[in-house]
């Protein structure tokens, strides 16, 4: 170990780290919050279970990496709604028709 005297750093001169405020409309786009709306409307109008489950999973994902929580919940809990909508027409609504040939 070396000693404290050839330290060249001054402990005196660190200052703490103050992240920069950020104004709500200059904050980054939340891909997974889009993402999760896109599949949990294309779940819930053409029944398809994949996307509903991609819905919810993006939903998590996006409440994972929330930094404004007032705009990104509306929009969270908005895809959250239309994933579980999409999950209850699927699983609990009446079933498809099958095509006739």
């Amino acid at each position: 170990m070396s000693s404290h005297s050839n330290d060249p750093r001054q402990p005196s001169a660190a200052k703490p780290y103050v992240a920069p405020v950020v104004a709500p409309q200059d904050m980054p786009i939340d891909y997974a919050g889009f993402i999760a709306v896109v599949f949990g409307i294309a779940g819930v109008m053409f029944r398809y279970k994949l996307s509903s489950w991609l819905a919810l999973i993006f939903c998590a994902q996006s409440v994972a990496n929330m930094r404004n929580i007032e705009n990104d919940l509306k929009q969270v809990m908005m895809a959250v709604m239309f994933s579980i909508m999409g999950l209850i027409t699927i699983y609990f609504g009446p079933p498809k028709p099958n095509k006739q040939s």
